[in-house]
């Protein structure tokens, strides 16, 4: 396979992206230039270092459309300049610049769709800026003919939508052997970005009814209101907010875990049809789950059992689907025997193979 300077956009933080981290340095280590390329908050810790080269390119505002334009701006110009043979959009949130750049340097594009963006609900709940997204979608994707994203769900809508075929790279975590520890305490965890939408209205409050710890790690849009809840419903002593946590770290508080939380709510297509990094972080770490009775989950639940599927999000709902995970022996330690056996076919050796395709192709 002949070598490429491959080139990585993403709109966030370098040092916590799990999937970029993973892609990046797959496609290092099957012999590519990869750079991958973020920008600078205020609040932003120094680099760690990896297999790949990383960037992060000055912003005047870290939210709302002054962000997005300065980026944008910055963005046009150091891949205009940049040596590369090829440019990989993550989403819609970077793919002007790298579609302008790649047509006017000749350059190969590829899209990494971890969302199906247009139907996030912060987009389609503002309908000037679903308008703007819609339009780029329409102006962009369908001359991405190379792309890939996280599951056959998103694969079918890009399809429906735009005509591409993009091939399947889950979020699956890397395949490493793995003890599971005596656990000291039966306790909950959330891993993931603390967001609208992601059930913490009904998770928190539900806590009431459950004999044991929910741990949160992670930072988000909804994380002050997350500490508002927690307080209102009296249950700041159960609910314990642990902010950003390093990857290394986080795989100890995953590993230590009684139970996993993947809970969305249905607001949105984008939401339904997703699959997130959470659940095969949980997977892989033997740590059942409660998880939305949502198409991707059920694919994976009715092959391996490894988690408890809801349908109703009430607090109460929530509430008796983990305490049956903390208290039933026999039901817990199967889905936990489950985890082990269906990690081994959800894995990263075996994703990587479709994202390397991608780019031995082009």
């Amino acid at each position: 396979m002949k070598a490429k300077r491959i080139v990585c956009t993403v709109t966030n933080d370098l040092n916590y992206d799990q999937r970029m981290i993973r892609i990046c340095t797959t496609l290092a280590e099957a012999g590519h230039d990869v750079t991958l390329v973020g920008f600078r908050r205020k609040t932003s810790k120094p680099l760690i270092d990896r297999p790949f080269k990383q960037v992060r390119l000055p912003i005047i505002a870290e939210q709302g459309k002054i962000m997005y334009a300065h980026y944008w701006f910055n963005l046009f110009f150091f891949l205009l300049f940049r040596k590369a043979d090829v440019l990989c959009a993550i989403d819609l949130d970077t793919i002007l610049p790298v579609y302008y750049v790649s047509r006017i340097r000749g350059l190969k594009r590829v899209h990494d769709a971890h969302e199906i963006f247009t139907e996030l609900r912060e987009v389609i709940t503002r309908p000037a800026v679903y308008r703007m997204w819609h339009w780029i979608a329409r102006h962009t994707v369908p001359h991405f003919p190379a792309g890939y994203t996280i599951g056959e769900c998103y694969a079918e809508d890009f399809k429906k939508k735009y005509g591409v075929n993009y091939g399947v790279v889950r979020n699956a975590t890397v395949l490493r052997p793995v003890i599971i520890p005596e656990k000291k305490e039966r306790f909950v965890l959330y891993q993931g970005a603390v967001n609208v939408g992601r059930c913490f209205e009904q998770l928190i409050p539900a806590m009431k009814h459950v004999n044991a710890r929910l741990i949160i790690c992670g930072e988000g849009n909804f994380s002050e209101r997350s500490r508002e809840i927690a307080r209102e419903h009296g249950v700041e002593d159960k609910v314990i907010f642990k902010g950003y946590v390093p990857p290394a770290q986080l795989v100890e508080y995953t590993i230590q875990a009684w139970v996993g939380v993947t809970l969305f709510e249905d607001t949105s297509l984008s939401n339904r049809l997703s699959l997130a990094n959470r659940f095969f972080d949980y997977m892989h770490s033997g740590v059942p789950q409660l998880c939305n009775k949502y198409p991707e989950y059920e694919r994976v639940n009715a092959e391996y059992e490894i988690g408890t599927l809801v349908a109703d999000l009430t607090p109460e709902a929530i509430a008796a689907a983990l305490n049956r995970l903390l208290t039933d022996d026999a039901y817990y330690y199967r889905l936990q025997e489950n985890c082990m056996r269906a990690r081994e076919k959800y894995c990263w050796q075996e994703q990587a193979k479709t994202l390397l395709a991608t780019y031995e192709n082009l």
